[in-house]
């Protein structure tokens, strides 16, 4: 792999490095130097400003809420091209290591993915950490699946055709969820992972080859999951879905990968723990980009690039 190359900056393409140098001049505080709270307000502030604008347009947009197992209403947002015919339906579990992101950070993305993927999209407001620390996401990530499994006509979605995606740790809860539904007879048309964290452990390769300077650095990963994760717990197949028992007859997964990202080698391992068991995996791996790429459209072209590519994959995963 290319975690291993000797100068691995010189791998990053050119939209990407002038994204990261313009970062660092700018000299920001680390997000691991911020309060939890102090790091969400900065993150649904700058992250939108390296996104696509103005937001694509969806003809549908609508606020509502779902019940988690303790009665909590957790916010959720229902994007949707008008359409006659039961929509299918994407859950998109948001990124931000458990700890930020919001149904604004992610709200390009998931209008992009339902224009793209002809599909209604519902982006989880799940609670976060560390206020709310694990599994307080996987159970609220697996009760709003279930609900739009039951629900989702009320809505006027086709329920029967569901699939649950996200990216990061969105992209790790997504994973679990897609345990979950196999484990419950829950039928999935497809799992749709953008740069999942997999492992319980930060020590592959590319961990150390982009632990530092390709905006996600060790020192957030570390706090991110001290926030979320007792370490005796981070073995748990519910936080590195890649220690599950048995990855026979999961849904179809789509995987979308950064080269230059602390996580790319755990999903190029989780890829191959999938394929390995028989489940059908589309890898893509996207050059000289770095982690979150695919909500920085403005500043990072390969974004839409990665849009249409999951898009295509929905589609073809509904039909």
């Amino acid at each position: 792999m290319s975690s291993h190359h000797l100068n691995p900056r010189s791998l990053l393409n050119t939209a990407t490095r002038t994204l990261i140098d313009r970062v660092q001049r700018a000299g920001r505080p680390p997000m691991h130097a911020l309060t939890a709270s102090q790091a969400r307000a900065f993150y649904d502030i700058g992250g939108p400003i390296l996104d696509l604008q103005p937001a694509p347009h969806v003809d549908r947009v609508q606020d509502i809420t779902i019940p988690a197992r303790d009665g909590h209403a957790m916010p959720a947002r229902l994007y949707a091209p008008q359409s006659d015919t039961h929509l299918p339906v994407l859950m998109y579990i948001h990124g931000g290591g458990f700890t930020v992101g919001s149904l604004t950070t992610h709200d390009v993305l998931c209008r992009q993915l339902s224009r793209l993927g002809h599909c209604a999209v519902v982006s989880l407001d799940y609670r976060l950490a560390p206020e709310h620390r694990f599994p307080t996401a996987v159970h609220d990530a697996w009760d709003a699946l279930n609900w739009l499994h039951q629900h989702g006509q009320t809505l006027g979605l086709d329920s029967t055709r569901l699939a649950v995606g996200g990216d990061s740790a969105g992209g790790t809860l997504s994973a679990v969820c897609a345990l979950m539904a196999r484990d419950a007879g829950l039928e999935l048309a497809l799992q749709m992972l953008f740069y999942p964290g997999c492992g319980s452990k930060q020590d592959t390769a590319s961990h150390h080859s982009f632990g530092e300077g390709f905006m996600l650095d060790k020192e957030t990963i570390a706090w991110f999951f001290d926030g979320y994760i007792d370490a005796q717990d981070r073995d748990d197949w519910r936080f590195a879905p890649g220690n599950a028992p048995d990855h026979c007859g999961l849904a179809p997964c789509w995987m979308g990968l950064a080269e230059c990202d602390p996580l790319v080698d755990e999903g190029v391992r989780y890829a191959d723990t999938l394929r390995m068991a028989g489940v059908p995996v589309d890898l893509e791996i996207y050059r000289g980009v770095i982690h979150g790429f695919i909500t920085m459209g403005r500043a990072i072209p390969d974004a839409l690039k990665a849009h249409a590519d999951a898009g295509r994959a929905l589609k073809h995963a509904f039909l």
